[in-house]
């Protein structure tokens, strides 16, 4: 695997930023957009997605790195469950649902497997 030199190297936080761009832009429907309480937890779960990955990359020791992972995994599960409550009040359609569910499920997919792997390299000392 190549060495990671900067944190936008990390497909997991690549996956992030497409998944922040899609929320914000389907928050910008006008039922949605004024529901200001969802729009900004939904819009701030998804960016917590990449400041996570980038915080834990800039910590530099893979302890701390899988930590901020960790948190990322859980924002990503919490954009899932936000897209519920969007679904539930007809702000999106379930095709747009599907859409954002997929892009965080990869989010969420990438990211835990990146902190399993690093929290392999601390037990295994590296």
């Amino acid at each position: 695997m190549p060495t990671i030199q900067r944190f936008e190297d990390i497909l997991g936080w690549q996956k992030a930023r497409e998944l922040t761009r899609l929320i914000y832009t389907i928050s910008r429907v006008t039922e949605f957009s004024r529901d200001f309480a969802l729009k900004d937890q939904i819009r701030r779960a998804a960016i917590s997605v990449m400041l996570n990955i980038a915080e834990g990359f800039a910590r530099r020791t893979d302890k701390d790195f899988a930590r901020f992972l960790s948190n990322a995994h859980g924002s990503a599960a919490e954009v899932q469950s936000a897209l519920y409550v969007a679904l539930d009040q007809e702000y999106i359609g379930q095709e747009q649902f599907k859409t954002a569910y997929d892009r965080s499920a990869e989010c969420s997919r990438l990211t835990f497997g990146f902190m399993q792997y690093l929290s392999r390299e601390v037990d295994a000392g590296h």
